[in-house]
């Protein structure tokens, strides 16, 4: 599975992005998915995680209220709607995929996308 992230960009605290995770070479339907983030000298930490079929989703406490993870498994793609954006959200965001695990355990996690850098100005 190649994983492709999208929709980073540069915004002001207070505004919203959505993030897109595309995949090709496998459907993404039978793969949990997961949105990571690190910051600058920050070790890679769990944002948010869908379930195969969408039904269950978790999320870390600093975003949860504020972001939404979702999937559209017909388009292969899952999405990161982000609201209320906060300078220390500021990182690069990881999209991932995995079938089995934990799914807050950065290790089960088999298939990574390259990044997108979301910069949240004050």
């Amino acid at each position: 599975v190649q994983l492709q992230a999208s929709g980073g960009g540069l915004v002001q605290a207070g505004d919203s992005l959505r993030l897109s995770c595309a995949a090709s070479g496998r459907t993404l339907s039978t793969y949990g998915m997961g949105w990571f983030r690190q910051a600058p000298g920050k070790e890679r930490e769990f944002v948010a995680f869908i379930n195969w079929s969408g039904v269950s989703t978790y999320y870390a406490g600093s975003v949860k209220g504020r972001f939404t993870i979702s999937r559209d498994n017909a388009k292969n793609t899952v999405y990161l709607q982000m609201n209320t954006l906060k300078p220390e959200d500021t990182a690069v965001y990881y999209c991932a995929a995995k079938e089995t695990g934990s799914y807050y355990d950065i290790s089960t996690y088999a298939y990574w996308g390259q990044g997108t850098l979301v910069t949240v100005s004050s």
